[in-house]
């Protein structure tokens, strides 16, 4: 038995109280979790099944937990169990036990951690999806941190995740940046409801120099020109800012194909033969109210026009046509509005809104040093944006900075305090853990001493050592639930609060390699084993986060 399945252990010792007693097998939970107790003297780990059983089975909890510390006190491994309060148990394991955490992690390697909680699911993840009239801009960096994150959280549960970007390319914004290119190509103001920053000129410029037979051209036969190509410029320096943000997408979408391609009109008579979609006034409308949206929803005006509403309704349908069991939405905060209506199209198609679709919202984040905003872009007009960002901080600050928050909250970011070289900024107190890990095993390897094949968990008995080591054990559950809750954030505040912290305490209690003029004893070796195991739980956790794991700071 190790920490990493003594959730499985008492499982297996309530099935066996459960058969001696002729209890109901079936009120049995296919899962239970262990928990580390806040206060160390309660145990290693705690549980509190036979809280849960007790009612079920109609037995008193406290009857069933002594029940289940008698038969968990004969499993190997387990040291002592004690029972508290109404039924909870408490379990201490023994040394050799907790120990075994630092060889199940090297032995699993940069694969510690994953598990198959989502295995068998499909996931397409849309994220950023900005309009491609403009540079990336902190808003959508703060869901490009987030979302990568947590599809990097997801694949680790198992889960089958493409990750998705939206292009907006079919709507209004796109024709407002075609004409203001054209007015910068021409030297005159941008238009009422047209786009401003510097990047408008440049781009304009790049376009006439390939195309210099568009100058002084009229309208009508030069804006397809500055359509096309500044789209496609646009498009390629986003995708390109988000490359050096370590940010890939598997799928760039163009929201232009489903009106092209037919989806508009194949959603709506799939749509229709689900029996909501009616006709009134002249428009076609999807009665969306039949599931709690506050209004039924136009698809197509009186006019003809396609709304922008259909083109969601297309986008769901086709992303569930692909194959994708659950379709995840990251949106801002001012997309609030978008929970009804999008769910509502799933259970108008016939879907689970509660399963086939999901829909997160994230707040704002503002940008300070000092203290004090930082100034507006100079490129960009009013935004900042993602390169600026990057410049200023760095790409392992800014991914780890961003995505270490609940989503749920507004964030304000200090440049100073972010790329601080201290343990008062978060992103360097993990990282300078890592590389100082790094640094002894380079020292142990320098001086010939290797923590060989043979590893005695036994000896590694300290407080700080079964600390440490209740930790590392800690990580495959952590990943699991940021997975299951969508809060990529948990690995962070682990591998800060944590790990690095714990690996701090450990550090300055026991020694891992010994002076030069000391002998080389077995106790040394196996921390030479405890050490790797924390570098390899930190460099995964930061793995999911996007973010290196530098072995030199």
């Amino acid at each position: 038995m190790t920490p990493a399945n003594l959730a499985d252990t008492v499982l297996s010792a309530a099935r066996a109280v459960f058969e001696t007693r002729g209890l109901d097998l079936a009120a049995l939970p296919a899962t239970t979790a262990v928990e580390r107790p806040r206060n160390p003297e309660h145990g290693d780990y705690a549980s509190t099944l036979a809280l849960q059983l007790g009612k079920k089975v109609g037995v008193a909890p406290r009857e069933l937990a002594a029940a289940l510390a008698e038969e968990l006190g004969r499993r190997e491994g387990i040291k002592a169990v004690e029972i508290a309060g109404p039924g909870f148990l408490n379990i201490r394991l023994d040394a050799a036990v907790t120990g075994a955490v630092a060889r199940v992690v090297l032995e699993a390697g940069a694969a510690y951690g994953n598990n198959e909680q989502l295995a068998g699911q499909r996931i397409n993840l849309e994220f950023v999806s900005a309009n491609p009239t403009g540079p990336i801009h902190l808003g959508h960096t703060r869901w490009a941190a987030v979302g990568d994150s947590l599809r990097r959280v997801l694949s680790a549960a198992g889960a089958e995740v493409t990750s998705e970007y939206y292009i907006n390319d079919a709507g209004a914004q796109v024709d407002r940046f075609a004409r203001s290119l054209y007015a910068a190509a021409n030297g005159q103001p941008a238009p009422e409801d047209g786009y401003g920053g510097d990047y408008i000129g440049e781009i304009a410029q790049q376009i006439l120099s390939e195309n210099p037979e568009l100058a002084g051209q009229p309208a009508e036969t030069a804006l397809p020109v500055f359509w096309t190509r500044g789209y496609a410029l646009m498009l390629a320096e986003i995708r390109a800012s988000l490359e050096r943000f370590g940010v890939h997408f598997d799928v760039w979408f163009s929201e232009k194909t489903l009106h092209e391609g037919g989806a508009v009109e194949h959603a709506i008579d799939e749509l229709r033969k689900q029996g909501h979609i009616f006709e009134e006034g002249g428009a076609i409308w999807l009665r969306t109210t039949d599931f709690t949206d506050d209004k039924d929803r136009v698809l197509i005006r009186s006019s003809g026009e396609k709304t922008y509403f259909a083109a969601d309704a297309a986008y769901y349908i086709n992303k569930r046509e692909r194959g994708f069991d659950r379709c995840v939405y990251l949106l801002g905060a001012d997309h609030h509005g978008y929970i009804g209506r999008l769910k509502a199209i799933a259970a108008c198609a016939g879907d689970d809104p509660e399963k086939n679709i999901e829909i997160l919202i994230g707040q704002l984040v503002n940008l300070v040093r000092a203290g004090q905003p930082v100034r507006l872009s100079k490129r960009a007009g009013n935004i900042i944006t993602l390169d600026e960002l990057l410049e200023a901080v760095g790409a392992d600050a800014a991914r780890y900075s961003l995505a270490r928050s609940s989503t749920d909250s507004m964030l304000t970011l200090d440049i100073e305090e972010i790329t601080k070289h201290s343990s008062d900024n978060p992103v360097f107190y993990v990282q300078y853990a890592h590389a100082r890990i790094s640094s002894i095993l380079r020292v142990a390897a320098e001086r010939g001493i290797a923590k060989g094949e043979t590893y005695d968990p036994a000896l590694l008995s300290h407080e700080r050592e079964a600390n440490l080591l209740k930790t590392l054990g800690q990580f495959p559950a952590v990943v699991a639930t940021a997975a299951e809750l969508r809060e990529p954030h948990r690995i962070a505040v682990y591998l800060e609060e944590r790990v690095a912290t714990d690996w701090h305490r450990f550090y300055d209690a026991c020694q891992v390699v010994p002076k030069p003029e000391e002998p080389v004893e077995a106790v040394n070796l196996a921390r030479l084993w405890l050490a790797e195991a924390t570098r390899t739980v930190i460099a995964n956790g930061l793995g999911l986060l996007g973010v290196s794991a530098p072995e030199r700071m």
